[in-house]
């Protein structure tokens, strides 16, 4: 048993020289990786809008990047790097990480799976177990969301495994908006029609040379229609669907239509 535990005695005696060095390099490389992605993040918001979500893909990668050097400066200060030391410090790793560490070595296994399958990506529009934001950031265990309420959402990348998520952008500039209306059923739907697709294509947030679609859907209570349209920028997109929205309200009041109104036998049973 003796033997056993002097093959994992792999480290070297440390002195406090050895701990300040090990501190030091943690620090240098931490700092150099925030300086990265700071002048990665810079550039990209300085660059033409069509290679900004390009140079963000790059961010997480820098992240890893700059980890695994200090990690290949760390190892030969604290082990003696030969085969049988790096594997019995591995196999001590993964033992510990597996009991301990369950979870977050999840997220982290999650994480690296997020950035080599392009899952999500820096300036992407997701929604992840109800929460819906642009991605502002993705560290080893969780990425950040930012919403339109000017909330950050933190979420462990283990959501991957058993929730469904939506990826809204998928590293285009673009993304699909739909804007909503609800009208009485007694209407010339044809006029309707031609006049929001007139909307929607009129609104100088559309991405050029995007098609609009408008689609009718009959319910019991009237005619819902959606414009369907491409946004020029996907941080535009609520300013979008507010423009269709209030300049499409103008002009069907102006063409007299009447809006639906939510009978009260419907409004009793919601309550």
């Amino acid at each position: 048993m003796e033997d056993t535990f002097k093959n994992f005695d792999f480290f070297h005696t440390l002195h406090w020289l050895d701990l300040s060095l090990v501190l030091a390099i943690v620090v240098v490389f931490w700092a150099l990786a925030q300086l990265a992605r700071w002048a990665l993040k810079r550039w990209a918001e300085n660059v033409k809008p069509s290679s900004r979500l390009k140079i963000l893909r790059f961010v997480p990668w820098v992240k890893i990047s700059f980890g695994i050097a200090a990690l290949t400066q760390i190892a030969p200060i604290l082990i003696e790097p030969s085969f049988q030391n790096i594997l019995a410090l591995f196999v001590s790793s993964a033992v510990l990480i597996a009991f301990v560490f369950k979870d977050y070595a999840s997220s982290v296994m999650a994480g690296m799976l997020v950035v080599f399958e392009d899952v999500y990506q820096l300036g992407d529009w997701v929604e992840i177990d109800g929460a819906y934001g642009e991605v502002i950031l993705i560290n080893p265990r969780a990425v950040h969301l930012l919403t339109a309420e000017d909330d950050e959402i933190i979420i462990p990348h283990t959501q991957l495994w058993s929730k469904k998520m939506v990826n809204a952008s998928s590293g285009q500039r673009s993304m699909m908006c739909i804007a909503n209306f609800y009208l009485q059923a007694a209407h010339d739907g044809m006029a309707v029609l031609a006049c929001l697709k007139e909307i929607g294509q009129s609104s100088t947030y559309r991405a050029p040379d995007s098609q609009v679609a408008v689609v009718a859907q009959e319910t019991p209570w009237g005619t819902h229609y959606k414009i369907k349209a491409y946004v020029k920028e996907s941080r535009e997109q609520f300013t979008f669907i507010t423009d269709l929205t209030l300049r499409g309200k103008k002009a069907l009041q102006d063409m007299k239509v009447d809006f639906a109104q939510v009978a009260p036998a419907m409004t009793w049973a919601k309550s």
